[in-house]
């Protein structure tokens, strides 16, 4: 009988809502007593997140979902960084949230079920006090890395000794305990250059530190460094390395076009194995028109058979092969194909793909490694700099490209730097590539009963629901 409840609080964003469900699934799938209760903000202009959710809740008849009532007006402020108007966000629904969480709690001593805990996306960090008032532990889920933890960890403590925002185009490098490297600036988190952005992501730090535990999405055999360093910290919450998590069996993109889709697979298939690189920028991804050309004639000298999921920043009047040189398309017929919105999964998956050229979001090199698939690095926001850099520097999985490059800093990457990473990338003999292939086996291994990830997740159970009897 299911007999405990915990309480997810997922940031509205669908790369944060994808991971947490999936947490969700993992948990109740462990642990038959769970049940979990779902509270679903919204962002004003963004497309619903609701029917993603209810097609996943209707699964599992022990998730129920809640919405928080849409705010009636966002926060009016002019923020910088996208840390700073999500903080605002968060904060503005706070109001909302505690209302439902103490309607759920007055309701369930006559259901027979107790409520265990809260876990906080960790954008939704500012909502931790509601779990002081309500006499629940306040659990964190963070989609990103033990990597992207460590400075978080890191932030407060340089901020008590010095508060300047960080320059971006500094040289400088940053002593963050976790990391066997130190980190270079550059390859800091966007938001941190912006004063707002700093602010914000110090407030987070120092908040991650007043949970009971932080629920990452990795594993120790992927971040070893990293997670020794949290093992070896007593002074800070439990973090417990509970990855991959991830979605799989992914929903169709409502964008896709699933004729175009059958294309593309079937153009795999007629590919021989590990022979395609796949280039794919994620949803804030879209390229300048210089850009675009470079790219292309990269691909066009390098050789090898491409899969191309290509958007742009310009109106193309719905057709944005019109950004490509003249003659492209024509020189690469045959070894090459360029799609829209691409079922980046069902690729990754694909025998054909030897190869991916990525913008380095977590997500993404998770999918990579679980699939074998070694990565050339071209990051474009958020904190995919860093995750850049972690995977070339710190754990030699990935083909260097660039490390620093920001989607609107308006520099070009040059054909032939792309070139040189993809051919790099598709050698058979590349060390990178043999190192992908063993990590992803060990990922496999860590998800699995007995796996790291399993006994970081049992736990958690135990920590927030206790034991069987």
């Amino acid at each position: 009988m299911r007999s405990a409840e915990l309480i997810f609080i997922p940031t509205p964003l669908v790369s944060h809502l994808v991971s947490i469900l999936e947490f969700a699934r993992r948990l109740i799938d462990q642990d038959d007593r769970i049940r979990i209760t779902i509270l679903l903000m919204k962002l004003q202009g963004q497309a619903p997140l609701d029917p993603y959710a209810r097609s996943f809740a209707s699964s599992l008849p022990c998730v129920q979902l809640i919405d928080v009532p849409e705010l009636e007006e966002e926060p009016g402020l002019v923020t910088q960084s996208v840390e700073a108007h999500m903080y605002a966000v968060i904060e503005k629904n706070i109001p909302l949230v505690r209302n439902i969480i103490m309607d759920i709690l007055s309701s369930r001593p006559s259901d027979g079920i107790q409520v265990k805990g809260l876990v906080l996306d960790f954008f939704c960090l500012p909502m931790i006090g509601i779990a002081s008032e309500v006499s629940l532990p306040p659990y964190v889920f963070l989609s990103a890395n033990a990597g992207f933890l460590t400075l978080m960890q890191y932030l407060p403590e340089r901020n008590r000794k010095d508060t300047s925002v960080f320059e971006r185009n500094s040289e400088e490098w940053l002593p963050i305990q976790g990391f066997a490297n130190p980190v270079p600036l550059k390859v800091l988190p966007s938001g941190l250059f912006w004063q707002d952005g700093y602010d914000v992501s110090v407030k987070l730090g120092e908040l991650f530190a007043k949970a009971e535990g932080v629920l990452v999405n990795t594993s120790i055999d992927i971040e070893p460094s990293p997670m020794n360093h949290f093992l070896h910290d007593p002074g800070y919450p439990s973090v417990y390395a509970i990855g991959p998590i991830l979605d799989l069996k992914a929903h169709p993109h409502p964008d896709l076009d699933l004729v175009r889709r059958a294309e593309v697979i079937e153009w795999l298939d007629r590919q021989p194995e590990a022979s395609v690189v796949f280039l794919c920028f994620g949803s804030l991804g879209r390229l300048s028109s210089p850009l675009v050309k470079e790219i292309a004639q990269g691909l066009e000298k390098c050789g090898h058979r491409f899969l191309w999921s290509f958007r742009t920043q310009q109106p193309t009047n719905g057709d944005p092969d019109s950004l490509l040189p003249e003659g492209f398309l024509d020189s690469v017929s045959g070894r090459g194909m360029i799609c829209g919105w691409a079922p980046q999964v069902e690729i990754l998956a694909h025998k054909a793909i030897g190869g991916f050229v990525s913008h380095c979001g977590w997500t993404s090199i998770l999918e990579s490694l679980w699939f074998g698939v070694p990565i050339v690095t071209w990051p474009m926001y958020a904190e995919q700099q860093l995750n850049a850099f972690m995977m070339v520097k710190e754990l030699g999985l990935a083909v260097e490209l660039r490390l620093d490059y920001r989607v609107r800093s308006g520099e070009i990457v040059m054909a032939n730097e792309l070139e040189t990473a993809i051919r790099c990338l598709m050698e058979k003999s590349n060390v990178v590539r043999e190192k992908v292939k063993e990590i992803s086996a060990l990922a496999r291994k860590a998800v699995m009963n007995g796996g790291s990830s399993s006994v970081a997740i049992e736990k958690f159970i135990q920590d927030v629901v206790g034991s069987r009897s």
